[in-house]
């Protein structure tokens, strides 16, 4: 069996070393030239462009087509494939996915919906490939991503919303109102529809910071262990500052931080900090 994603999930370097994973490119564009997100452009490089520019980028999902020849392509050597996509409630990538299997009748395509993104669905990938590794069965390993997603919440915020807005993944007139009044959200992504759901906000972004901790102690009593992992755009000293706020309150086992995508952060911009977490006691050996 052979492991797909896409663009839309995040690992660092050091989570990637050693995993087989095929990962399908997402298309942003910025002043007119397109780029494959993480192949033709680094989000460094991506939000050095960002911030020089008055532009907004846009971004566009694999086609069908896109998912056959990697499909077709994989299946020549081995016709099981995972395919572990961002969440259909953001993206029709898993739609495409879909598509594109139909064309290609030699291949046995097993999807899974992550009903998230960046490092929480970096996560669930990480699981299936360690597993795949070491020989476990495509049910088993099914059965792992599932517990994996069960236990995993990812929650943002950010100091600027224009690109929210601009994206339309906020309503208009709410963006502006909060924009006016200085609010920053914290957004999180629900398990249902994996889409996005506002759990709070606050009239700065380091009581965004706090507020993000405090929406999390909600879920767990304050000094379990977790398993956390720090996501920014560009915003290191965010980073950095939610880790501090975390440490005050959780004994976290801490995975490295990472960037998020670049097709990802054209939808946010760089200011955004986030964080995947699960209960240490909760989440499952991987192998």
């Amino acid at each position: 069996m052979q492991i797909v994603s896409d663009r839309g999930m995040d690992l660092t370097p050091e989570q990637k070393q050693g995993l087989e994973v095929q990962l399908i490119p997402l298309t942003l564009t910025l002043d007119g030239k397109s780029y494959k997100s993480g192949v033709d452009i680094q989000p460094e490089e991506f939000y050095q462009l960002l911030a020089a520019t008055p532009s907004f980028p846009t971004t566009s999902q694999p086609s069908p087509g896109d998912f056959a020849e990697i499909y077709r392509r994989l299946a020549a050597h081995d016709p099981d494939i995972l395919s572990i996509h961002i969440s259909s409630g953001l993206s029709g990538t898993l739609n495409a996915a879909h598509a594109g299997a139909q064309m290609v009748p030699e291949a046995r395509v097993t999807f899974v919906d992550s009903k998230t993104l960046s490092g929480a669905l970096g996560w669930q990938v990480y699981a299936a490939a360690r597993a795949l590794k070491v020989g476990w069965a495509k049910e088993k390993i099914l059965d792992l991503v599932a517990r994996v997603s069960a236990v995993t919440d990812t929650i943002y915020t950010l100091a600027d919303l224009k690109y929210l807005i601009h994206g339309g993944r906020i309503s208009h007139m709410k963006g502006l109102l909060a924009s006016v009044l200085n609010i920053k959200p914290i957004i999180g992504v629900e398990k249902v529809h994996g889409k996005y759901a506002q759990y709070g906000q606050a009239r700065s972004f380091e009581k965004a910071l706090h507020k993000l901790v405090d929406h999390i102690a909600a879920q767990y009593t304050p000094g379990i262990a977790l398993r956390a992992q720090i996501m920014h755009a560009f915003n290191p000293e965010g980073a950095q500052a939610l880790r501090a706020h975390m440490d005050e309150l959780f004994k976290c086992e801490w995975l490295p931080v990472g960037p998020i995508a670049p097709v990802l952060g054209a939808h946010t911009g760089p200011s955004l900090v986030g964080v995947a977490y699960a209960p240490l006691d909760q989440f499952p050996a991987i192998p």
